[in-house]
């Protein structure tokens, strides 16, 4: 697997068709505690910026680029990713996979019901597919409280829809507890699968503007959206030799 240097996060240079059959072979294996982050380019200026935070997603087994940023990103420094692979469409490729196989998949996250009622819509479409146990993201203060339900389920795939950075501090700084085979940091997936959240029309996902859709839903996401051209600028101090990471 070849891995790209994007300003010091270590980026899987996937396709999607690659992704999903990498990480639904990691759901397959013998190793535990496999984890799968997924960053945009909010979570890349986290790491950019906060070097604990950056050193703890390099613990990932698999990086993806779900944002259009990241991928900007990869070309300005010029080691361009193949695409972007989107963490929900990542998800709902895999399911099929995981329904064939027979992986036990665990979601934990999202307000109460979203991750029931998102089990129901994937249990209609996926007959096969087995979820073996659900946990809203209210439940317990501390995620970390969760570990003895999640482990008691015996899943083979875990679904982790806290939000970041909280979704990635809990599945890598607890990695080594885990006896699942996949943990996926998926932020609000499962608010989309549920209906609970409308995702972009197809238009703005296809153009990389799902941002700007998000924006003109909820304009109080001004100041998060804002970490995107913060992000770019980073990115080309760097590649002119300004910024200190390449």
């Amino acid at each position: 697997m070849e891995r790209i240097d994007v300003a010091g996060l270590p980026v899987c240079n996937f396709t999607m068709q690659e992704a999903v059959a990498y990480v639904s072979g990691l759901a397959c294996g013998e190793k535990c505690g496999n984890v799968v982050v997924t960053p945009n380019a909010e979570i890349a200026k986290d790491a950019l910026d906060n070097k604990e935070f950056g050193e703890l997603i390099k613990k990932a087994e698999v990086i993806v680029a779900d944002g259009a940023g990241v991928v900007l990103a990869s070309k300005i420094l010029g080691k361009p990713l193949k695409e972007k692979v989107a963490g929900i469409e990542l998800f709902q490729n895999l399911l099929p996979e995981f329904a064939k196989n027979k992986n036990r998949v665990f979601l934990f996250g999202s307000k109460p019901g979203v991750a029931a009622e998102a089990a129901r819509i994937m249990k209609e479409k996926y007959g096969e597919l087995e979820i073996c146990g659900i946990l809203d993201g209210y439940t317990y203060k501390n995620p970390d409280d969760a570990l003895p339900t999640i482990n008691e389920a015996q899943a083979d795939v875990v679904i982790c829809c806290l939000g970041a950075p909280k979704q990635e501090l809990f599945m890598l700084g607890n990695k080594d507890k885990f006896n699942c085979k996949v943990l996926m940091g998926l932020g609000g997936s499962l608010d989309v699968i549920s209906g609970n959240v409308k995702r972009a029309p197809e238009f703005y996902v296809k153009h990389n503007l799902e941002w700007l859709y998000r924006l003109m839903k909820e304009p109080k996401r001004i100041g998060r959206m804002m970490k995107l051209p913060k992000y770019i600028l980073k990115i080309l101090a760097i590649r002119i030799g300004f910024g200190g990471r390449k």
